[in-house]
């Protein structure tokens, strides 16, 4: 882990849902633990050198707790199996401070957030900064059956539980959620926020889009990147422009890898151009982007790109290093 980071200790965990724990974390000096606002993620550092991105899913005014929200997932990398099968209640993790680049839009006259699975919790918190801010919203959460539907119970006895309606893959039809009516019928001063399995963002992204919402009423957080075809990846090379070093990229190792060995180290975190955090300025050349954190229209400028994932269409790239 690159940046500064915290030491806590695992006060609680709970099964909210199959498959799904969650874990309360207090700063193991008995500290207050530092601000956060509803949308925010911290980075886990979960062991074997993992590093996952977890959403804050507690009250945003609590200093005295983060609460975040695993799935178990089949197709883990590890992050998730190490926290579900290694994290116990007085343990001690390594987490970064929050960071948010899921923020709320607190100029919007109406907020819809929709969630798929475990993309609930950013949502959760978001929910609950609106409705103390007496905002109008309503929640959507969209799942496979109620037994795999975290938070249900604190969503229930909560202040904005006649707020949300769930939708579940296993229910009647009439419960399951129209995507195309349900944006079609949302006014022209409605934000959107949408988070969860990148299948159900997609869907919901192509859908608001396709009826012509703009970029600025859209919001979305991605956990983890799809698959990514890289059976036609080349080498080439990246030029440090403050000095002008150059060094090859291998096929098979990424920008930040082969800019480490000469030695310059580029924030990284996520590893799949989900996070944004080693985000780097292009000078020259073309990038062949394989992020998920930047919009078409950004990723067609070609003057920032990804170095922990994404690569280059020309033999070579001039950086702002």
């Amino acid at each position: 882990m690159t940046t500064a980071t915290l030491r806590v200790r695992v006060s609680a965990r709970r099964e909210e849902a199959r498959d799904i724990a969650s874990f309360e974390l207090v700063a193991a000096d008995g500290q207050a633990l530092p601000a956060f606002s509803a949308g925010a993620h911290i980075d886990v550092k979960v062991g074997d050198g993992l590093v996952r991105q977890y959403s804050l899913c507690n009250d945003s005014t609590e200093t005295h707790r983060y609460l975040i929200a695993v799935l178990k997932d089949p197709a883990t990398r590890g992050g998730s199996k190490a926290m579900h099968e290694r994290v116990r209640v007085g343990d001690e993790l390594e987490i970064s401070a929050p960071r948010n680049l899921f923020p709320l839009a607190h100029e919007a006259r109406r907020s819809v957030l929709l969630a798929g699975g475990i993309g609930v919790t950013p949502i959760l918190c978001m929910a609950e900064r609106l409705a103390a801010a007496r905002a109008d919203f309503e929640l959507h959460h969209c799942t496979r059956s109620p037994e795999r539907t975290a938070f249900r119970e604190r969503i229930a006895d909560g202040r904005f539980g006649s707020r949300v309606h769930h939708h579940f893959d296993d229910g009647p039809p009439e419960q399951k959620l129209d995507l195309a009516a349900f944006i079609a019928r949302q006014d022209s001063d409605t934000h959107l926020y949408v988070c969860g399995p990148k299948g159900f963002m997609d869907a919901v992204l192509n859908e608001a889009r396709s009826q012509g919402w703009p970029e600025t009423r859209l919001h979305y957080e991605f956990f983890a990147a799809g698959p990514v075809d890289r059976a036609n990846d080349q080498g080439f090379e990246v030029q440090v422009a403050s000095s002008g070093q150059v060094v090859a990229v291998a096929k098979d190792e990424t920008v930040a890898q082969a800019l480490c060995r000469i030695g310059i180290e580029i924030p990284t975190s996520c590893e799949q151009g989900v996070c944004g955090t080693c985000i780097t300025r292009v000078l020259e050349g073309v990038p062949d982007h394989k992020d998920v954190y930047f919009t078409a229209d950004e990723q067609a400028a070609n003057d920032q790109f990804t170095p922990c994932c994404s690569r280059s269409k020309s033999q070579r790239l001039v950086l702002d290093l």
